[in-house]
């Protein structure tokens, strides 16, 4: 059996949007917003495009959208690439799914709670160790919640579960493992399959479930996702590189700094501008130019010369 990775765009709309196994999403929202507990017990799935209803207002894409127990609409967004804005992004998304509630002349008392779950396939906050991190509105200093505070921001981080199959213990790392390992799985492991939800989802992640179609439309997002991380990694590369070059750049005009002023004495901002724009090579050149030097006049005659 090879099954289908749920991070892409097209397989997680499949799994968790599918209007045949509500269960499904029931579960994993359950799992991951209510540490397993089976608060939702019932929910609508709703179309996840949201128009702008003001007019400039961004247009709105998400994985899935859902109206929960408790009249709470919950958005979900698996995110596998770190792209510029992203947190302004959960954000504003969150913000436009409240804000949009009302219809012209409604009042506020009409606002229901928001949440925004979002999984990511990256470390998003470097400051802590926690797997599912949740943010709502606090005091600053004494940290009480905002009466009524109906934005909630829910964020899984994929690449700090490090457990193994065998130590799952919770339905919460079940179906996080689900979500970070189902590729690498080759049959239905007890331990997942136990759970009936979860067990379902992998029967639709199965790829030999799936249509020609779909499994041409699930590789080609595959390869492009692949084609985009290696194109990250190759950006980091190369600024690397670029910073470690420059790196020894700065390292080489401190130490020639250092020279001139016990050569010539100290020299001017000026001159110290023209000497930290000069090329590798017309640092050494004039690392070796300094033994000649006898005055300020000789260093800004050849820094002339130089260009």
């Amino acid at each position: 059996m090879r099954f289908i990775s749920p991070k892409t765009d097209f397989a997680f709309k499949k799994i968790f949007a599918s209007s045949e196994h509500p269960e499904i999403l029931i579960s994993f929202l359950n799992a991951m917003l209510y540490n397993g507990e089976p608060t939702i017990q019932e929910l609508e799935i709703i179309d996840p495009y949201s128009a702008g209803s003001v007019t400039g207002l961004k247009d709105t894409y998400l994985d899935v959208k859902a109206k929960i127990t408790g009249n709470k609409t919950v958005i979900v967004e698996m995110q596998v690439l770190n792209v510029a804005a992203f947190e302004k992004r959960v954000v504003y998304n969150a913000a436009k799914t409240y804000s949009t509630q009302l219809k012209a002349g409604e009042g506020y008392l009409k606002l229901n709670p928001v949440i925004a779950l979002t999984i990511t396939d990256f470390i998003l906050f470097e400051n802590t160790e926690k797997l599912i991190s949740n943010f709502e509105f606090t005091e600053t200093e004494e940290k009480f919640v905002y009466p009524n505070c109906e934005l909630k921001l829910v964020f899984v981080e994929l690449p700090k579960f490090k457990k193994e199959l065998n130590e799952l213990e919770n339905l919460p790392e079940k179906w996080i493992y689900f979500m970070k390992n189902a590729p690498s799985l080759e049959a239905v492991p007890d331990t997942l399959g136990s759970v009936e939800e979860i067990n379902t989802a992998l029967e639709i992640a199965n790829r030999a479930n799936l249509t020609l179609d779909e499994l041409n439309d699930v590789d080609k997002r595959e390869m492009f996702i692949q084609d985009q991380i290696g194109s990250v990694m190759k950006g980091i590369e190369i600024g690397l590189q670029q910073g470690i070059e420059r790196g020894k750049i700065e390292g080489e005009i401190g130490l020639i700094m250092r020279q001139i002023v016990r050569r010539v004495g100290e020299v001017t901002q000026e001159v110290q501008t023209r000497i930290q724009g000069l090329s590798a090579e017309q640092l050494d050149d004039l690392g070796e130019a300094l033994l000649d030097f006898r005055s300020k006049e000789d260093l800004i005659a050849w820094l002339e010369s130089a260009g």
